[in-house]
């Protein structure tokens, strides 16, 4: 007989795919951020949102949370394999050169963030270790939430990913002397708290030594069998027995998972597997995060913000207001630029989702007062679900705040007057064996290129090319475009090309223009907008397969690369010839929809 199936779970389950696979995609269509969708689904369906109201309406049982225990354990794995995914990407020699973040301006704002909380909380009237925890808890931001925002934007490598990462690293760490203080206080240890918590801290470093010494030892080695096997199933279990494995032994420790996931990533970014695990562990991590983030919102309750909804909005502002302020003068005092420096305050200003552990475990000791803990923990996700919001306000104000860079005389240099030369739009891969082939044949030509670096760093080589946007007539005009014989189109920016295109066939309707096309469909697209000749990539590259093909099963040279030129004119008459029916059949239906003219 088959044991029973607890449905409740299996129901939960489906609340959370669905949100996954309808509510997420539904949202980031609308410009919406995922982690925002995850948060407010959460709070929405969960068992404080409409599964409040399933003894009055049970149709809601399946559409909503039964139970959020359900869901938690396997949640918090999703901020694991984040940590595992951000420590692939770093190496130890990367983090050392971060090392003056991390114990600098990480530490200073741990402390003074905790000193400030703690006061205030004690003028508020709760006894001092009370205020301790929650100081310490507060000081904390959320690493799941701002390292999912910036990674998504690709940025963990620019100035603010590199200052909000330390700090979050920095902020991992000192979690370890929070829960071992914590459990102290409720045990109501007789013993010295700094005596424990330096045995805390040996044991937490002697686990960090041996998942390092081990992961050298034994990591390499394991992969390289693994691989060997040419099994991806086992290439997978591989990967997440060593996430898991890391994550266990440093949570026996008194570390957090996360810490021990990260270190073992850092251990595997040196290997030769790096890109692969990478690949091959990044649709877990977003599926769990995700399972995180809706965890999180479930634990925002409606009632209690409608209950005290000035004390409510109080809280999260000051929280933020207190974090941003310390972390703008810290980022000062570590000479942070003013736009990182907004932008990691404005991340790191809301509460994290240790809050959640940290209060919950004190709470559950009896440390703080449940009604307490409720009103913290309201506050807390309140301004995690509004850090995607403050993240684009940090964002938008540290651009204003941006000081005007130097004009790089390279970049400002201007075309010199030219006539019967090629204008070369792009020089990229493609627009480089151009220019070289225009040069070789010394035909005159002039590139131009929208990216500054490159076009500076290429004209310090002595390149001919100059820094420009090729859709601008009045730009157009001062490359000569009056003057030209031809304009070569090599960028692969679809509308960028259109608007190209249409730029210099307004100015020379006589100009030759040859243009770069994804496909078949946007060279014909070309042809009608007045291209001369679009060079499909797809049909160029079966082209050159063709003719390799040819040569090598022993087709004579020079008939193969005459068949392919046929083939070419082939595919470029069919090409235009589609293009000028499309363009009889739409002035014909242009015409079709004018109203007949009236007789005299």
């Amino acid at each position: 007989m088959a044991s029973p199936i607890d449905i409740g779970a299996y129901s939960d389950a489906l609340v959370v795919l669905g949100t996954a696979g309808v509510i997420v995609p539904l949202f980031r269509k609308l410009g919406i951020s995922p982690v925002l969708a995850y948060l407010g689904a959460g709070a929405v369906l969960g068992p404080l949102g409409l599964g409040s109201l399933m003894a009055d309406f049970p149709g809601l049982y399946w559409f909503t949370v039964v139970d959020g225990d359900n869901l938690k354990g396997i949640a918090e794995l999703g901020i694991v394999f984040l940590f595992f995914l951000i420590g692939i990407e770093l190496s130890f020699q990367r983090l050392m050169a971060m090392r003056r973040l991390v114990l600098g301006l990480g530490t200073v704002q741990v402390l003074v963030t905790t000193a400030l909380i703690t006061g205030i909380v004690m003028a508020v009237g709760q006894a001092s270790p009370v205020a301790l925890i929650l100081g310490m808890t507060l000081s904390l931001s959320s690493t799941a939430i701002v390292l999912e925002l910036l990674s998504n934007q690709w940025r963990l490598a620019s100035s603010t990913g590199r200052a909000s990462f330390s700090v979050l690293l920095a902020q991992d760490i000192a979690v370890i002397p929070v829960l071992m203080f914590i459990s102290i206080m409720g045990a109501n240890s007789g013993g010295s708290v700094l005596e424990s918590l330096a045995a805390a801290l040996l044991q937490a470093g002697a686990a960090l030594i041996l998942i390092v010494v081990l992961g050298r030892l034994l990591l390499r080695p394991l992969f390289r069998m693994v691989a060997g096997s040419q099994s991806s199933e086992l290439f997978i279990a591989a990967v997440l027995f060593v996430i898991i494995g890391a994550g266990v032994l440093a949570h026996q420790a008194g570390l957090s998972m996360a810490l021990g996931a990260f270190v073992a990533g850092l251990l595997l970014a040196e290997t030769e597997f790096d890109k692969a695990i990478e690949t091959t562990i990044a649709p877990f991590k977003g599926l769990l995060l995700g399972l995180f983030f809706f965890t999180v919102g479930m634990t925002i309750d409606a009632r209690e913000i409608a209950a005290q909804p000035l004390w409510i909005a109080a809280g999260v502002a000051g929280l933020i207001a207190v974090k941003a302020v310390l972390l703008i003068g810290a980022g000062k005092a570590f000479r942070l630029s003013w736009p990182a420096t907004i932008e990691t305050a404005f991340l790191l200003g809301p509460g994290g989702e240790f809050a959640f552990v940290g209060v919950g475990l004190a709470a559950g000791l009896g440390l703080i007062e449940p009604k307490v803990s409720s009103f913290v923990l309201a506050v807390v996700a309140i301004t995690m679900a509004l850090t995607p919001l403050l993240a684009m306000a940090g964002q938008r104000l540290g651009a204003k705040l941006a000081t005007p860079a130097a004009i790089d005389p390279e970049v400002a240099a201007q075309p010199n007057h030219l006539e019967n030369h090629a204008i070369v739009v792009g020089y990229g891969r493609v627009g480089k064996v151009v220019c070289s082939l225009l040069e070789e044949h010394g035909l005159p030509y002039i590139a131009i290129d929208s990216h500054a670096p490159g076009v500076s760093r290429e004209r310090k080589e002595n390149a001919n090319v100059y820094f420009g946007d090729a859709g601008d007539p009045a730009f157009l005009e001062t490359c000569g475009v009056k003057a030209a014989k031809g304009v070569i189109i090599t960028i692969d920016a679809h509308a960028a090309i259109d608007e190209i295109v249409r730029s210099v066939r307004a100015e020379r309707p006589d100009v030759l223009i040859v243009a770069r096309a994804r496909d078949d469909k946007h060279a014909r697209h070309l042809y009608e907008i007045g291209a001369s000749d679009a060079v499909p990539e797809t049909i160029e590259a079966s082209l050159q397969l063709s003719e390799a093909t040819l040569v090598g099963l022993g087709v004579a040279t020079g008939l193969a690369i005459a068949s392919i030129h046929e083939k070419r004119d082939e595919f470029r008459k069919a090409l235009q010839t589609a293009a000028r029916a499309a363009g009889r059949d739409g002035a014909h239906t242009l015409r079709s929809k004018r109203k007949p003219a009236l007789s005299p």
